[in-house]
């Protein structure tokens, strides 16, 4: 691994949609130089401006060869695009030893590129938003005061949960407001999830008919599980000497969402990728996204774990935030923390190579203070 490449306090910002916030206008308030890439310059300049951000960033027309034309070694490129585009990015990055940061999963073209831009001394910053994100701060935390508590060596077993969901402020018939976009969210559903339940890992080809009611302080959800959380047992630093009881990521709604979405359950079953994308336009028109409807967001991580011997512990992380007049709560809890680790590139405090959110609980603990600090408001509560 090479030396870290220094940052030049260059951002390059790729994108403006849904949850683009007031991250943007954090990096604007403190490194010396923004720049805004859209699909033209105008549509950025209107970003821009109805971000309050004109003057303070510099507008310009994306396309892949104009942003590799702009790069000098030590910028951080800031990809807001959907996934399949990150790896290409990256590439671009890795070719004019730029920095990269996202706040989606890591993808296998990404995961490929991550040794060479370690070896050339670059961060690859991912999972660095809210899921995946914050829930990962979380988690990082409650493990590690779990650790500390039993001790990593102590015959355990233990019952992890985190769900996280973007949900109307004030409910609606639908039980559901769209925070990214309808196709994506059509398309996790039809994705497997693999999870532990009962000690045994268990794979669900339909994730919503796993769905069940969660209480989370006092109000009752319901969720289900969300892609693979098995690799995230290893991720988050749990003993070997602990045995998973339930251990699962997964996605939260409102009570009476399964119900609400049932006509849209029967489409994916039967539908067809063009069908899928037909009704996702369909969603998209019939429950638009306006101004007037605020969204809420729900985090929601515990861990609970029990010795053999008798002894528990008992630890949750709680973020529950109401979006306002000036942003909604998506793009403010997926911004934020994705500025904030953008700005740990800029002061060189991160490691080259991939990196997700914090990746250690130190860092985490971290990340979550100077989060809270920023207005991030959450909640922790532990029973030992």
């Amino acid at each position: 691994m090479s030396d870290l490449v220094p940052a030049t306090g260059t951002v390059h910002w790729v994108g403006a949609g849904l949850s683009t916030g007031s991250g943007l206008a954090d990096l604007c308030a403190r490194t010396g130089r923004v720049r805004l890439w859209h699909r033209t310059v105008e549509r950025a300049a209107r970003a821009l401006d109805g971000l309050g951000l004109t003057g303070r960033a510099e507008p310009r027309a994306y396309t892949l060869d104009a942003l590799t034309a702009e790069l000098a070694p030590g910028d951080v490129v800031v990809s807001m695009l959907p996934a399949p585009e990150h790896a290409p990015l990256l590439s671009a990055c890795v070719a004019r030893q730029a920095h990269f940061a996202c706040s989606s999963y890591v993808s296998d073209p990404v995961l490929e590129q991550a040794p060479a831009a370690a070896e050339a001394g670059l961060v690859v910053l991912t999972e660095a938003g809210l899921d995946p994100g914050i829930d990962h701060l979380f988690a990082h935390s409650l493990v590690a005061r779990a650790r500390e508590a039993i001790g990593d060596d102590t015959a355990a077993s233990y019952r992890l949960t985190s769900y996280c969901g973007g949900i109307p402020a004030v409910p609606n018939d639908f039980r559901y407001r769209f925070s990214w976009a309808p196709l994506g969210v059509l398309n996790a559903l039809r994705s497997p999830a693999r999870h532990v339940e009962d000690g045994t890992e268990t794979v669900v080809d339909r994730p919503w008919e796993a769905t069940r009611g969660h209480r989370v302080d006092g109000e009752i959800f319901e969720v289900y599980p969300n892609r693979d959380s098995v690799p995230f047992i290893e991720q988050y630093g749990l003993p070997q000497a602990w045995k998973p009881r339930t251990f699962v990521r997964g996605t939260l709604r409102l009570d009476g969402w399964l119900r609400a979405w049932d006509a849209v359950f029967e489409e994916l079953k039967a539908g067809d990728d063009a069908r899928i994308a037909a009704l996702a336009r369909e969603l998209a028109a019939t429950y638009p996204t306006t101004d007037a409807d605020h969204d809420r967001v729900v985090l929601a991580v515990s861990l609970d774990v029990e010795t053999d011997n008798g002894r528990t512990w008992s630890g949750s992380c709680l973020l529950d935030l109401e979006g306002d007049q000036e942003e909604s709560a998506m793009a403010r809890c997926v911004s934020r923390p994705l500025a904030l680790g953008v700005r740990h590139i800029l002061d060189g405090s991160l490691p080259p190579g991939l990196g997700r959110a914090a990746g250690t609980a130190e860092r985490s603990q971290q990340w979550l203070r100077e989060l809270g600090a920023e207005g991030l408001e959450f909640t922790v509560r532990v029973d030992d």
